[in-house]
């Protein structure tokens, strides 16, 4: 067998996948690492920001909730009057 042969046989069989891994690896290593102080910064202020919406929204639906009750309490003493 030619060895030029043999050897691009090599670097196709082991070459290319071995280069695949490695380059996944080193994509992986790099999504593990911790953000950047500025990076968790900004999230930690999208989370306040998140759980400040939450709960005035939380208030905003118990105004409502109490909105209607009071119109249909208004509702039936109308009925209940005529």
């Amino acid at each position: 067998m030619d060895p030029v042969i043999f050897i691009g046989a090599l670097l196709i069989v082991f070459g290319i996948p071995s280069f695949a891994v490695v380059t996944i690896a080193r994509l992986r290593a790099r999504r593990l690492e911790a953000p950047s102080p500025d990076v968790a910064a900004r999230l930690e202020a999208l989370e306040r920001g998140a759980e400040t919406l939450q709960q005035q929204l939380a208030e905003t639906q118990e105004r409502v909730d109490f909105t209607e009750r009071l119109l249909s309490k208004g509702r039936d003493e109308g009925r209940l009057r005529a």
